[in-house]
């Protein structure tokens, strides 16, 4: 064995063998002459920083540099993309040559192999505290909630939990616009988490809750007749962020009444009521339970 084959087994013991011990190594064959090798470094790069919390890391090979280790992978045609980890060649990702599809192959792995990033741990720091942040919020102390919020979002900006929980504060404490703009800063692969899910629904309902002055004219109206569908859709509009019970209640009598009214504007109304306080919340499911009873029977 050369001189330069024995610097390139170190070289790959060194930035692929021991870093894959504890994280997943995406590994990239290339060559300067490869056109497509230079059109998906790009992609792998970008997917990589991406993915770098995670515990992922990217190496490359020059297969014309590297003729020794291209040679234990057998490797006949490049681009060649391989993920290792502890060692061993856990999966060929070769044939993705996206974003999207690279992200969807690196998550199953993830899910798979026991790799412990540097989100991972922070998420678990900061646990507790987003645990406090929720106390907080749900003993009604709104304005303490957005405070704890802000603090932890200082150290995890872009961790799901932390966004979902500053925009639901600032919702309750009364400021739509700054939980839209939390929100809207969120990373795009947070929105389909549940809880930024359920923070969008506790918006859509803020938006909708319009009490103002005529709240007492709402409910005369309902009184006075409860077969009136606008009114009692309006009332329980104006109640839903802060009564409801009462909301809900409207809503289910819209419902039984007739389902179909408004395009099925109550029943709409309701499921996102139930989403803004999370579909495993206790009195969510009691509610669900009555509306099954309406829709069934």
């Amino acid at each position: 064995m050369s001189a330069a084959d024995r610097e390139a087994i170190e070289a790959f013991k060194r930035d692929v063998i021991e870093p894959s011990m504890n994280a997943l190594v995406i590994l990239d064959f290339w060559a300067e002459w490869c056109g497509p090798c230079k059109q998906l470094t790009p992609v792998l790069e970008k997917v990589a920083a991406k993915y770098a919390g995670k515990g992922v890391k990217l190496a490359k090979i020059n297969v014309d540099e590297q003729k020794v280790v291209a040679a234990q992978f057998r490797v006949q045609s490049i681009p060649t993309v391989y993920a290792v980890f502890q060692g061993q060649l856990v999966a060929d990702l070769t044939q993705a040559r996206t974003e999207g599809q690279l992200s969807q192959l690196l998550d199953q792995l993830l899910r798979q192999l026991p790799i412990e990033g540097a989100d991972d741990a922070l998420h678990q720091d900061i646990a507790p505290l987003v645990a406090m942040g929720e106390e907080v919020l749900e003993a009604g102390d709104a304005d303490r909630a957005v405070s704890i919020f802000a603090q932890i979002a200082e150290m995890a900006p872009e961790d799901p939990a932390v966004i979902a929980g500053h925009a639901r504060a600032l919702i309750a404490a009364g400021r739509p616009e700054e939980a839209q703009a939390v929100l809207d800063a969120a990373p795009d692969d947070a929105a389909k988490d549940a809880g930024i899910a359920r923070a969008r629904a506790a918006l859509a309902l803020a938006a909708e809750s319009d009490a103002g002055d005529d709240l007492g004219a709402l409910r005369a109206r309902v009184d006075g007749n409860p077969d009136d569908q606008e009114a009692r859709f309006e009332l329980a509009g104006a109640l839903i962020t802060g009564n409801r019970d009462l909301a809900a209640d409207l809503l289910l009598g819209s419902i039984e009444r007739d389902r179909e009214w408004n395009e099925g504007a109550a029943r709409k109304r309701l499921l996102t009521l139930f989403e803004a306080h999370g579909l495993e919340d206790k009195w969510v499911a009691a509610q669900r339970r009555r509306l099954s009873a309406v829709l069934f029977g």
